[in-house]
């Protein structure tokens, strides 16, 4: 299971969505605090959701077709959450004194996509390796 590169792209997914966006601000507020997804219950879910997407993938590792489609729906699921990162930082007001920034977590689905696309990849590859050797019997 480990020695799968698309494990190790996995894993990595799960510290970005699982970990990592616990101690990284989304964006900071007009009042100068940090805004984290948890201060957000749909955010919270969806993260969640992806989370839980991507363990049952890691653990999944013998049905390569499951795999590949909850990659594909996790692939989708930051999507969706990259687009309300994005529609959310937009419509946040800089014009006062005290100017919202836009925090690197907000950016981190993109990284979430990449390991995604790169595990499906990888999964791919190892399905059509076993489809070759089974033509071959």
């Amino acid at each position: 299971m480990i020695q799968r590169i698309q494990t190790v792209y996995l894993i990595l997914t799960f510290i970005i969505t699982g970990v990592l966006l616990f101690f990284i601000p989304l964006w900071t507020l007009n009042n100068g605090k940090p805004f984290y997804f948890m201060q957000d219950q749909f955010y919270t879910v969806l993260l969640g959701l992806s989370t839980v997407l991507t363990v049952f993938s890691i653990i999944s590792y013998k049905k390569r077709q499951n795999q590949f489609v909850m990659g594909r729906l996790n692939i989708i699921l930051n999507l969706i959450l990259l687009g309300l990162f994005v529609y959310r930082s937009l419509n946040l007001s800089g014009e006062t004194v005290a100017v919202s920034e836009k925090g690197i977590g907000m950016f981190l689905p993109i990284v979430a996509i990449v390991l995604l696309v790169l595990a499906n990849k990888a999964i791919k590859k190892d399905e059509d390796l076993v489809k070759s050797v089974d033509r071959l019997r």
